[in-house]
């Protein structure tokens, strides 16, 4: 699932909800340092990101600007896990917006906005939701997107073990014939795609990649605990759509409460998908904060784009 290429929006415009680098949650983990396991890749320090919730735009404008910084050789590759505050529905880049719910979703207090990245909404709210952001040429997503997802995906299986949780790559035929009933809906956890993380069967942890500027923005999402249906009712359907598709998704889908039989903590988590990335893919992963001149895109981003209706409703 990848986004289309498009072009900055370089006007100006009043940001009356510009983040601060000061409201960034700095953790008290401590460097983790690459695996003394066997590795095929070179060792490599890359930021680790932890940044306290945030609306739906000023997160995906932050994913965004860090890209950006890369690609014009002032960035760091980071690996980022960030917070959703209110909780927000986002819509893939190709999708269209007629398909949210918007007095409903004001109504339940959501926001929403569109991902840069491919794919359908998603609604984010108890979960835990990680972005790498890094360059094409490294070794770590070498093949093209279908083989980088794979092994990108080794660093969430990895952290997951340590959670106890035995999960798979999907192969792209699981549950074939869920699959065809749940094709054309707008629910991205309906389905996995090929190399997503799944448990028994069903998608556990979704992800979408975009490529730009000789860099890779790839973010993804682990539900930890509620309903999944809740997503129904900010989306627009028929009466029967919204049963048919709230039978499917419990058969396709799943929480990590579902999966280990308890709720488990959204720091914990994370800890633990942070050491996966940094066994698996052989990083050193220090603890820092956007630059100012990050800051400084993404809240320009943020009010241009992510939260503008040029974008929103583009499609």
């Amino acid at each position: 699932m990848t986004g289309n290429e498009r072009q900055m929006n370089h006007q100006t415009s009043p940001n009356p909800t510009q983040t601060d680098p000061s409201n960034m949650l700095l953790s008290s983990l401590p460097v983790l340092q690459s695996s003394l396991l066997p590795s095929s890749y070179p060792p490599a320090t890359w930021r680790l990101l932890i940044t306290a919730p945030l609306d739906g735009a000023t997160n995906m404008a932050i994913d965004e600007a860090i890209l950006h910084a890369l690609a014009d050789g002032h960035g760091t590759p980071t690996l980022r896990f960030f917070q959703w505050g209110p909780p927000c529905l986002s819509l893939g880049y190709n999708q269209h917006w007629r398909e949210v719910d918007e007095a409903a979703c004001q109504r339940l207090g959501y926001t929403w906005t569109r991902r840069p990245t491919g794919g359908k909404a998603i609604l984010h709210t108890d979960e835990v939701t990680y972005s790498l952001i890094i360059p094409q040429d490294d070794p770590r997503i070498q093949g093209g997107i279908v083989e980088s997802y794979r092994l990108l995906s080794l660093g969430l299986l990895r952290g997951l073990e340590k959670l106890g949780v035995q999960a798979t790559q999907a192969t792209g035929d699981d549950g074939a014939a869920d699959t065809r009933a749940a094709r054309g809906g707008p629910v991205c956890f309906d389905t996995p795609s090929r190399y997503e993380i799944t448990w028994q069967g069903k998608k556990l942890i979704g992800s979408a990649q975009l490529r730009r500027r000789k860099i890779v923005l790839q973010h993804g999402t682990l539900p930890l605990t509620g309903d999944l249906n809740r997503i129904l009712e900010a989306l627009t359907f028929t009466p029967e759509e919204r049963e048919v598709q709230a039978e499917l998704l419990p058969r396709r889908a799943t929480t990590l409460e579902q999966v280990t039989g308890r709720a488990l903590a959204y720091e914990q988590v994370m800890a633990a998908l942070i050491e996966g990335f940094a066994e698996e893919l052989n990083l050193t992963l220090p603890e820092m904060p956007l630059t100012e001149q990050e800051q400084a895109l993404a809240d320009k981003l943020r009010a241009e784009q992510y939260a503008h209706d040029s974008w929103n409703k583009r499609v």
